[in-house]
């Protein structure tokens, strides 16, 4: 099992980062690879449960994403099944008048599909894309 972790300041209120990242359709906006968000439904716990395609290595994906732990403005955790198991942990911190973002994420590369030699490469990648990500995410939250 592949780990990744990143953080980001951002200057904007915890709850505007928290609301914007619990709406699963704005990963569309934010998410290189993110290919398509659907059946987003409210999750009994808050946040939202929703299917999804994603990108990697060219091929596509797809799984749903399904909130297990949420504690709002502060942290949520999400499990993805199917296509590329995985699990995020979103934590929310206010800083400077702002937001501290981290992100980690552990998840199984689909060794099977692009082979071994291929999975250092793909972690490079998703790292690069971790990246993409939180500077999108900081651009968009501090307009």
């Amino acid at each position: 099992m592949a780990k990744l972790e990143k953080s980001v300041t951002i200057k904007a209120p915890v709850e505007k980062v928290f609301n914007y990242v619990h709406d699963p359709k704005h990963f569309l906006e934010i998410w290189p690879s993110m290919v398509e968000v659907k059946d987003v439904q409210p999750s009994p716990i808050g946040g939202t449960n929703f299917s999804w395609t994603y990108k990697m290595a060219g091929m596509r994906f797809e799984g749903t994403s399904e909130v297990i732990e949420n504690v709002a403005n502060q942290r949520t955790v999400t499990e993805n099944k199917k296509g590329i198991p995985s699990k995020f942990t979103w934590t929310y911190k206010a800083e400077a008048g702002g937001t501290k973002l981290n992100v980690e994420v552990e998840y199984t590369v689909p060794v099977p599909l692009l082979g071994k030699l291929a999975e250092a490469i793909i972690v490079k990648l998703n790292e690069n894309e971790m990246d993409v990500l939180l500077a999108n995410l900081k651009a968009r939250m501090e307009v």
